[in-house]
């Protein structure tokens, strides 16, 4: 550190910063000799500089990496990957497979040719009833995709301001899965849980804001749309003091999920309305009415509390509809991840066979249906019965444990009541 000159009387140069030209007597805190100082600030300005411009030098071969690496998978191989996990919605499946295909062919084939003629994203919406595999879907594809991937919840968000996160901390989350490398993150893809939570409350005007409902889908459209959004590295709230990360979200495919409880009355009605007049009686027996998700429309989508300008920036919209007992009972067994393999590997582990007769797990299923629990409850009603023997297995000698139907009454009958009080 430059020694002080204060009471320089020999004629030697005050030593001042080369880039500023502060000195000390301004305040500066110098490094270097007389000839070549450098004051702290001129260096914190050199290396904030570098560290925002240096890394996106580094990451501009990334997209080239990735289309030389990268598979494109065709929507029928997602698809059929999809069904590894996921037992049925078969309609869901094909929406989905398409947008992602797109996805990564949009940003994998840009060229010269394309210049003129820029494809747009086609953001997707998922309705259907809880428990219909809509966040599983979404998981699912997290396991194929070689891009960075992130699974948010719309109910914690809140106008910028209020108490909640705001909804830039939505790219926070793939900054965070792309290891804040800006480039490859602006090429994800996010899932947005429970967007139904964020409707209008109410069409009737009101001295209080709805901070989580409108004022959400209004700080929600620039990020949907494709603009250039200054995102907290570490949320907004905690630490206000840190640098923006500018991300362009025009190449970042958003996918919406959400139950949209009580949808179905206002199909229902919108149906109605429109087939008046001769030929109603035909009309209404071609509507099946047990599954009315099917015949949603924006228009549903507006009267249930979205805003027009969000509907028209999630341009696909595909259904889940509710699962039926054979779906539910090859959920049980079939999908790779499957709640009677999980449980067979953690008796396993403590050196002991389980087995389950098949008698149990269509009173599973039948436990699910009557209560209205969807595949989300098969777990719930799994755990009520398998609670007690995981609690014994581990001190127990036993290498074999069989769940009988007697067995598995017994434990539900407790679940059940509860559930009834």
């Amino acid at each position: 550190m430059a020694e002080s000159r204060k009471g320089n009387t020999t004629g030697k140069k005050t030593p001042r910063c080369i880039i500023c030209g502060r000195t000390e007597k301004d305040g500066a805190l110098l490094i270097g000799r007389e000839e070549g100082c450098i004051c702290t600030d001129c260096v914190e300005n050199i290396h904030s500089y570098l560290s925002e411009n240096q890394p996106s030098a580094s990451r501009s071969n990334f997209a080239a990496q990735v289309k030389e690496d990268f598979k494109l998978l065709s929507p029928q191989q997602i698809h059929k990957y999809l069904d590894q996990y996921v037992i049925g919605q078969d309609e869901a499946k094909k929406f989905l497979s398409v947008a992602v295909y797109n996805h990564y062919k949009r940003i994998l084939h840009k060229s010269s040719e394309t210049q003129d003629l820029e494809i747009e994203k086609s953001n997707v919406l998922m309705v259907g009833p809880t428990g219909t595999g809509k966040t599983l879907l979404a998981r699912s594809i997290a396991k194929m995709l070689h891009l960075p991937f992130a699974i948010v919840d719309a109910t914690v968000l809140t106008e910028a301001g209020y108490v909640g996160e705001d909804v830039e901390s939505i790219l926070t989350r793939l900054l965070q899965d792309a290891d804040y490398n800006v480039e490859k993150a602006e090429m994800g893809i996010v899932f947005i849980d429970e967007i139904d939570k964020i409707a209008r409350k109410s069409d009737n005007p009101s001295i209080t804001r709805d901070v989580s409902g409108e004022g959400v889908q209004q700080a929600m459209l620039k990020i949907l749309e494709g603009n250039i959004v200054n995102v907290p590295p570490q949320g907004g709230r905690k630490h206000p003091e840190q640098k923006m990360i500018a991300v362009n979200t025009q190449n970042i495919l958003f996918i919406c999920g959400g139950a949209f409880e009580g949808i179905d009355k206002k199909i229902a009605q919108r149906l109605n309305t429109k087939v008046v007049g001769y030929g109603v009686q035909e009309r209404a027996k071609d509507i099946d009415k047990k599954e009315l998700l099917r015949y949603i429309a924006p228009q549903d989508l507006r009267s249930y509390g979205l805003i027009p300008e969000l509907i028209g920036r999630l341009p696909v919209i595909t259904y889940l509809h509710p699962l039926d007992k054979t779906a539910l009972r090859d959920i049980l067994t079939n999908p790779k991840n499957a709640l009677v393999k999980q449980y067979k590997l953690m008796f396993k582990l403590d050196g002991i066979d389980l087995e389950i007769e098949d008698q149990v797990l269509d009173l599973i299923v039948d436990t699910a249906v009557k209560y209205n629990l969807g595949a989300r409850g098969l777990r719930s009603i799994c755990e009520a019965i398998m609670v007690d023997a995981m609690y014994e297995a581990p001190s127990s000698r036993k290498k074999n444990f069989t769940v009988t139907v007697k067995y598995a009454e017994e434990k539900l009958a407790a679940f059940t009541g509860s559930m009834l009080i």
